[in-house]
């Protein structure tokens, strides 16, 4: 068996609100998880994919491992009986403003290990992707990340980090302390314009806050060069409204975002990653690749929910290729 990505996290069931969740009403119920949110935007996009991570003997792993399955994604699993499978809430406070409240402390997510990592690799993936979202969740955790990364590495493999950090879970030293060194195994690094400080010398300065923009713009030319030099090959930076850019060893390629309103941002970053990735696989040359990835995270931002609005490869052509507003007949 071979697949063209393997990933490995947590997953978690997201219970989403529509308004303030002191004010009660319906939650819905969702598959949340950056990891997983890749795998199923790759598998949609036509490509095999294969999601390790442990789940709790509950409903919740039960409907997460039914869902990546439904999306056609081998799943390599570990059931941890004496732990629960992690959930969080997603509030919608306004139009503009979503708040995570997380209940994921000593999930069954969180033991991930070495031994899943072992388990997971007789998927032959060609492209491993890994966050360092799960190498902030438990000593254990970070360790698997670094033995993926490091074998990835050493086995040749197309080594994907995204440094997705997350406040509610480690500090920016401490992040720091984990991801420079793991960026090391990198093929392909991919982080927001605010996260690049995270795996490379900012000059002590957190993100672009507090500089002009050319002093920003000066600080992530910096920052690329330096994790060129050491071994990564495309240094991927996520803008969000504003798109997308890469610095390669060749240059740098800018892509603007695809205009679109937004509905909900949760899943946007993924949705990008996915794209990109996909268009790796198939291929594509860098404006490929951020093209694909703008695409998929507009659908992302356009649509609500974690996942539920990746496109298909049928459907990218659609954004753009139709007015505002039209209704397919």
């Amino acid at each position: 068996m071979s697949v063209d990505l393997l990933t490995l996290g947590e997953s978690m069931v997201s219970l989403r609100s529509g308004g303030p969740l002191s004010a009660g009403g319906a939650l819905t119920m969702h598959v949340a998880g950056a990891e997983s949110n890749v795998a199923v935007g790759v598998a949609r996009l036509g490509h095999s994919v294969a999601w390790a991570g442990v789940v709790g003997a509950d409903p919740h792993g039960e409907f997460i491992l039914r869902r990546l399955r439904g999306e056609g994604i081998a799943v390599q699993h570990r059931v941890d009986t004496a732990r629960a499978t992690g959930v969080m809430f997603l509030e919608r406070r306004t139009a503009d403003l979503s708040r995570a409240y997380y209940y994921r402390a000593g999930s069954a997510g969180s033991t991930i290990g070495r031994e899943d990592v072992d388990r997971a690799f007789a998927a032959g993936p060609g492209v491993l992707h890994l966050t360092g979202i799960t190498a902030a969740l438990s000593p254990d955790a970070r360790r698997a990340v670094e033995y993926a990364a490091a074998r990835g590495a050493a086995e040749g493999l197309v080594v994907s980090l995204d440094v997705n950090f997350r406040s509610k879970l480690w500090s920016r030293d401490e992040a720091r302390a984990v991801l420079t060194p793991l960026a090391r195994h990198a093929t392909v690094l991919i982080a927001s314009d605010d996260e690049l400080g995270l795996v490379a010398d900012d000059g002590g300065t957190p993100g672009s806050g507090g500089r002009g923009p050319a002093e920003a713009e000066a600080a992530e030319l910096a920052m690329a060069a330096e994790l060129l030099d050491r071994g990564v090959r495309e240094v991927v930076v996520k803008r969000g409204a504003a798109g997308a850019g890469v610095h390669t060893a060749a240059g740098r390629c800018e892509a603007p975002a695809v205009p679109v309103t937004s509905i909900d941002t949760v899943g946007a970053g993924d949705a990008f990653t996915a794209g990109y990735l996909s268009a790796l696989l198939d291929g594509g040359d860098v404006a490929a690749r951020l093209k694909r990835g703008t695409l998929a995270g507009a659908f992302a931002v356009s649509t609500a929910g974690d996942c539920e609005g990746l496109p298909s490869a049928a459907e990218l052509a659609l954004l753009g290729a139709a007015p505002d507003g039209s209704t397919q007949r």
